[in-house]
């Protein structure tokens, strides 16, 4: 699916938590906030800074210890109106694009994007 962003984001990660299949987590607190945005996870594993992670990515080892299912990065797009982005995959009120023109990928609020029919 392709989509025209509507909202301008920038990332306020400088260093987005990124990590491989398998890596062991330290699982913090659930977010609290935006309607829509439920099952993020702060996260950190070695050599990382905290970061927000969807708990479907999670599998849980106990309260406060996690083993990643799949390869994540935490990276988010800068982008303004009228740039276009496809779809990757859509989780928890955020959706993981790549930037048409240079092929960037990273997350995306979903109120910041509407669908191109």
């Amino acid at each position: 699916m392709h989509y025209v962003v509507i909202e301008p984001h920038r990332s306020e990660y400088p260093r987005p938590i990124r990590f491989a299949k398998g890596t062991l987590l330290d699982i913090g607190p659930r977010y609290e906030g935006e309607a829509g945005w439920q099952n993020w996870y702060l996260c950190t594993c070695t050599g990382q800074e905290p970061g927000w992670v969807p708990a479907q990515l999670i599998e849980r080892l106990s309260v406060c210890q996690g083993r990643a299912l799949d390869h994540y990065s935490a990276h988010e797009l800068d982008v303004d109106p009228g740039q276009l982005v496809q779809m990757v995959r859509q989780l928890n009120g955020w959706v993981w694009c790549r930037r048409h023109g240079d092929d960037e990928l990273g997350w995306l609020p979903e109120q910041k994007l509407q669908r191109l029919t």
